[in-house]
């Protein structure tokens, strides 16, 4: 295995940091069932959030790395559902692979289509993302909004859109378990989720930050 540099944090300080962090989590975390490379995202979630209950709550499709990796090393564009997914990816790490993410969900088209059709921002953020034909080999990367990844499974179901992975990890109260609950029931692609209400925008970035690390440390896909 090569050591990683694009990756890796920038300073020495950084570095030791990052790995005591991770051998805390690994020593820590207790048993669990993951492959080696599902338990690299699955440990970067817990570091970028201190709990502890993603071990078990993350889930993986037997072909989730695969895919993902598969996906980076092509310079996949990354449709995310909030700004907040975008911001917080490391551009250095993107740039490496050629890879750039996508958001609509403030554009003023997208507001205006969500009033008049009585429907959310992220559904027609969704809706914006096919229009420009990014949703098909892409990796889907949700983190905040559940409409949104409703809207991703129907165009999967309806529609026959193949995004290489979806990342289904939106927190909240109304809705949020369910359309994870559907992703998990999604047998047309890949898919990696949080189950029930527990997510968010930075556990996406986290778990995207992971499968990039394992892209620069292996030239196959797993």
């Amino acid at each position: 295995m090569k050591t990683p540099i694009i990756t890796e944090q920038l300073t020495d300080a950084g570095r030791r940091i990052e790995h005591d962090s991770f051998a805390i989590v690994d020593r820590e975390a207790g048993p669990h069932t993951y492959s080696d490379a599902q338990w690299q995202v699955v440990r970067r979630m817990i570091h970028a959030s201190a709990d502890f209950d993603f071990n078990g709550l993350t889930r993986f499709h037997p072909q989730a790395i695969r895919a993902g990796l598969q996906a980076i090393q092509s310079g996949a564009p990354i449709v995310a559902d909030v700004e907040m997914i975008c911001v917080g990816l490391s551009k250095p790490r993107l740039e490496h692979y050629g890879m750039h993410p996508y958001q609509f969900i403030s554009d003023e088209d997208v507001i205006a289509q969500a009033r008049i059709r009585h429907t959310t921002r992220a559904v027609q953020a969704m809706r914006k993302a096919q229009a420009q034909q990014l949703l098909e080999g892409s990796i889907v990367a949700i983190g905040n909004a559940p409409t949104a990844l409703l809207e991703i499974l129907r165009m999967v179901q309806e529609d026959r859109v193949r995004p290489a992975l979806i990342i289904g990890m939106p927190v909240g109260f109304v809705s949020a378990a369910e359309s994870k609950k559907l992703l998990s029931q999604c047998t047309e692609c890949p898919w990696m989720l949080i189950d029930g209400r527990k997510g968010g925008s930075t556990l996406v970035v986290a778990a995207l930050h992971a499968l990039l690390a394992l892209a620069e440390v292996h030239a196959d896909p797993l």
